[in-house]
């Protein structure tokens, strides 16, 4: 078990990033609304999920390069920066609201004061990022991902129907109204642009690390390692989705079965929680928003760094002193205390994370399409190109990402 644990790395935490606690938030209002019905959404999302990060996966391997760098040789250069640009702010948005989630939850369980706690978390994320090389952080990350489990744990403290929960996955009871606003929510978080960024950028590090060249100029790895990214990419988004789907369901037993349906973030679903499921589920609930944000925060603050140092021609990566990457590292300590500075600065959280999906939203169609282009071309990943499998897939979770960006600006 613990060799098959070692042998998955990018794709395991992005996927565990993926379930932030502003995802947890995301999930925990789909659940309260609308029950057992919302749990369709994340089954729809993984296929998709899969395809789209496994090419984004691809490309880092292959070429050598980020998914910025790859963007920018097909694209002109000042469209790929304003897409990063927007992602910085974005991601500078979701990592305030990620930090502040972490300070309410961690003083629900400890009693501590909230906004030291905040403070030490963002301190936490970014030493860890600045000081500890990455051979050594990525472990540190990969064992943060088993805090994602608490919400399995949840579901074994309360009582469910798992034939009503069977049924209504594949066959969800929808209001007239209301859920299409839920729904492009659970997209948007489930399929986000930082992910993109981020596992291109860690298959490159991890290439790296090993002291291993790209595949376009040595492919005699090329099988073994193709066939690890993509067991990889599905054990992730595996339990990414999986973690999800557990979230809606907890929040649906609980939540809304009690008339509990109007939750906007995760502390709120952590408090509303105990008096409904006990104090055992309400610990774990709040435990894991702490612990999927310490996940969360470095690979938000980090694709950034990537994204924008790429462009920029600067060093990147975690592997090298903050000397050796001063812009690298100095974007992510800018989107961490910007993000802090976000959170305090009176600006109402739940409307400041609606524009980040919005944001979000807005730049993952062209950056999805544009991956799906290289991708596909021979230029850039010579026979390495995405399989008919995967450009199928890789295209449908666009055009399912087109549908919810229309749908978001003509549901609001």
């Amino acid at each position: 078990m613990l060799r098959v644990f070692s042998r998955l790395g990018p794709g395991l935490i992005t996927g565990a990033a993926d379930d932030d606690p502003s995802g947890i938030a995301t999930y925990s209002q789909a659940g309260a609304q609308f029950g057992v019905n919302m749990l369709w959404t994340v089954a729809l999302t993984y296929p998709l999920m899969v395809a789209i990060q496994s090419i984004s996966a691809r490309i880092g391997r292959v070429t050598g390069h980020g998914l910025a760098t790859n963007l920018a040789e097909v694209f002109p250069r000042p469209l790929v920066m304003g897409l990063a640009l927007l992602l910085f702010v974005a991601n500078t948005i979701n990592i305030g609201a990620d930090l502040a989630a972490m300070g309410a939850a961690g003083r629900l369980v400890s009693g501590l004061d909230q906004h030291l706690l905040t403070l030490a978390f963002a301190a936490v994320s970014l030493i860890l990022q600045v000081f500890v090389p990455y051979h050594r952080y990525v472990s540190f990350l990969k064992w943060l991902t088993m805090s994602l489990f608490a919400y399995v744990a949840v579901v074994f403290a309360v009582h469910i129907d798992w034939a009503e929960v069977a049924i209504r996955t594949v066959l969800p009871q929808l209001p007239d109204s209301g859920w299409i606003v839920v729904v492009v929510g659970v997209f948007g978080t489930t399929i986000s642009p930082y992910l993109f960024f981020w596992q291109s950028s860690e298959e490159v590090e991890d290439e790296e690390a090993k002291h291993q060249r790209p595949l376009i100029r040595d492919g005699r790895r090329a099988k073994a390692e193709l066939r690890r990214i993509e067991w990889d990419t599905l054990v992730g988004m595996g339990a990414s989705n999986l973690i999800a789907f557990f979230i809606i369901l907890t929040t649906a037993v609980t939540l809304h079965t009690h008339g509990l349906t109007d939750i906007q973030t995760s502390e709120q679903a952590a408090l509303a929680l105990r008096p409904v499921a006990g104090e055992f589920a309400f610990v774990l609930f709040a435990l894991g928003i702490v612990g999927t944000g310490l996940l969360g925060v470095p690979v938000l603050a980090g694709s950034v760094g990537y994204a924008v140092g790429e462009l920029r021609g600067w060093k990147c990566g975690l592997e090298y002193k903050p000397t050796e990457a001063a812009g690298f590292y100095g974007v992510i300590v800018a989107a961490v205390v910007l993000g802090l500075a976000v959170g305090y600065s009176g600006l109402d959280p739940i409307r400041a994370l609606f524009w980040s999906a919005v944001i979000n939203g807005v730049i993952s169609v062209p950056i999805m399409a544009a991956m799906m282009v290289v991708a596909s071309r021979r230029q850039e990943l010579g026979r390495f190109v995405a399989s008919p499998v995967q450009v199928t897939f890789g295209w449908a979770a666009t055009a399912v990402m087109g549908v919810a960006v229309v749908a978001m600006f003509v549901a609001k």
